[in-house]
């Protein structure tokens, strides 16, 4: 079992885990979660672990943020372990703070980083909406502000764990949008967890897909569609039916 360092922002992640399981809990039998699971990620890379539910992928997430140390393996990531930020599902906004002050909480008092918090949160469309409160907002404009929390951190790594499960398609597609032009601009290293084929393929530089059953990695590939094609339902379709009719 090991912990996790930091990143670097130059180095790869190094991830190895060799055996993760969940212990038997009355009935239920101890399960096996992932088994020798080992890639590396490159510095700024998009990465897009995928594959049904309950085949692994959040746990793996966790196990590289540290939150879940209970494995056997390894995971290194270099140097500066407080640049990673982790968004999760649920945009976690405190209720009885405003949309800035949500933003605000994540950085230490004095940081010059509160400066551009004002231009993040035009960013992401979410300028009119500085002092509102969550329950004032829909669920897409909370995840624009966890969006514009995750960035405002200007992490060396970024992990997102299925942060537009449960949207409209039109919601769904315009936050995609949004997440693309925020990496481009604040490049970092992301890893981002779905199991929605076509999200994986419109986001990633690369994709890992976990086996069912198998609590390992089935197919490891690169994505290189333009930005014009990642928008087209042709060419997502067809990339889809080339990587995962294998």
């Amino acid at each position: 079992m090991n912990g996790v360092n930091g990143i670097n922002g130059t180095a790869p992640i190094r991830v190895s885990v060799r055996r993760k399981i969940f212990p038997a809990v009355g009935d239920r039998e101890a399960q096996l979660v992932l088994k020798d699971v080992s890639f590396e990620v490159a510095p700024r890379s998009f990465v897009v672990v995928t594959g049904p539910s309950g085949c692994g992928k959040s746990t793996l997430l966790n196990i590289i943020a540290g939150l879940d140390t209970d494995y056997e393996g390894s995971v290194d990531l270099g140097a500066a372990r407080e640049r990673l930020t982790f968004i999760f599902q649920t945009p976690r906004l405190l209720p009885w703070r405003t949309v800035y002050e949500n933003i605000a909480l994540v950085l230490p008092d004095g940081d010059a980083r509160h400066a551009k918090i004002p231009a993040m949160l035009e960013r992401v469309g979410l300028g009119e909406a500085t002092t509102a409160y969550p329950e004032r907002l829909s669920l897409g404009m909370q995840r624009r502000a966890a969006l514009a929390r995750g960035f405002i951190l200007e992490p060396e790594i970024l992990l997102m764990d299925e942060p537009f499960v449960s949207l409209d398609d039109p919601t769904a597609t315009s936050l995609r949008l949004l997440l693309t032009e925020l990496w481009h601009s604040h490049p970092t290293t992301v890893i981002f967890v779905t199991h929605d084929r076509a999200e994986a393929i419109q986001l990633g530089t690369r994709i890992l897909r976990l086996a069912p059953g198998k609590a390992s990695v089935a197919q490891d590939v690169t994505i290189n569609l333009t930005e014009a094609q990642r928008h087209d339902r042709a060419a997502v379709l067809a990339e889809q039916n080339r990587i995962f009719a294998a």
